[in-house]
């Protein structure tokens, strides 16, 4: 059973909806994840294995920069390197669309996901306290986004 990525389009709403209900805290509404689909400044791709939408990525393109805007896997396939292969084509887009650095939030809690923002040479710009609503199974308070971005300029070879 290979893996492969595919451009999502409004064909695809309710298998985004399902995951985005299975794997977020705080999902996408539908017609968040609709308008997403439809938009030409972003581009949703899915990790597919055979019929089964595994993950997504929503890139935004923004003058002189790209953002992930989320990423989202399942939560029975994780740790199976799909937010991996997901992040590595995103990371290869916003380059190939000339952007000049890639940006991002994550939770201050999500612990998996910061270690492979680093992994792939995102560094931390600074932090939003109180950004994201309450997770009631972590005491009810808001929680802090870490602000992260990787540059994409080719590095000067002397």
């Amino acid at each position: 059973m290979t893996m492969r990525l595919e451009r999502l389009a409004v064909a695809h709403l309710d298998a985004v909806e399902a995951l985005e209900a299975a794997g977020q805290v705080h999902p996408w509404k539908r017609a968040t994840l609709a308008r997403a689909l439809a938009d030409d400044t972003l581009e949703v791709w899915g990790a597919w294995r055979d019929a089964a939408l595994l993950g997504h990525a929503v890139l935004a393109w923004l003058p002189f920069e790209a953002e992930l805007q989320a990423i989202t896997v399942a939560p029975n396939v994780r740790r199976q390197g799909i937010a991996g292969m997901l992040l590595a084509h995103i990371v290869t887009r916003a380059r190939q669309g000339g952007a000049e650095r890639l940006l991002l939030e994550v939770r201050a809690s999500n612990a998996p996901a910061l270690a492979l923002y680093r992994q792939y040479g995102f560094d931390e710009d600074g932090c939003r306290h109180g950004y994201y609503p309450p997770v009631e199974t972590r005491g009810g308070e808001r929680e802090a986004a870490v602000l992260m971005s990787t540059s994409l300029k080719a590095q000067a070879v002397d």
